[in-house]
């Protein structure tokens, strides 16, 4: 059971982050671009019965892999059924903004967090070695992008 939610928590992690690269790529205007990132895409399938965690049926499971350079940014994002995030190596910044302040937290290698889908945050490798953290995006719309481009809050 325990290896089973292991794997399910690094598959939601990878997920996300699929989601979140997708969403860049497709959203222009005032968003803020990801910087010394660069994401792989582990996985994609459709949620189609129930899973005992809260996926809605129809909707995409996404899976990815981030890779930060030193400085690297997500760039300021939200996602659309949220992500669940394992840092494997270095350490990411998490920047969340709340309203007209930030709440900054650093995650370090072995560390996990989850980012709901109404979060709009920015991830930033502030160390000095490569950072790569497995996401995964549960609830994406089928076929849709795991990331929403947003414009920076100014915090």
């Amino acid at each position: 059971m325990r290896k089973y939610m292991k794997l399910s928590i690094v598959a939601l992690i990878v997920a996300l982050f699929v989601i979140t690269t997708l969403l860049v790529a497709a959203s222009p205007g005032a968003a803020t671009p990801a910087t010394g990132v660069a994401t792989s895409l582990l996985a994609r399938a459709t949620v189609d019965r129930p899973a005992g965690i809260p996926f809605d049926r129809g909707t995409d499971v996404v899976m990815a892999v981030n890779t930060f350079d030193p400085g690297g940014s997500s760039g300021w994002h939200s996602h659309p059924g949220g992500a669940i995030v394992l840092v494997k190596q270095g350490e990411l910044t998490l920047y969340r903004s709340f309203g007209n302040h930030c709440e900054a937290t650093t995650y370090r290698a072995g560390e996990a967090f989850f980012e709901r889908p109404s979060d709009v945050q920015n991830g930033v490798n502030q160390g000095t070695t490569t950072t790569i953290a497995y996401v995964t995006f549960p609830s994406v719309p089928a076929g849709g992008p795991s990331r929403i481009d947003q414009p920076d809050p100014g915090c």
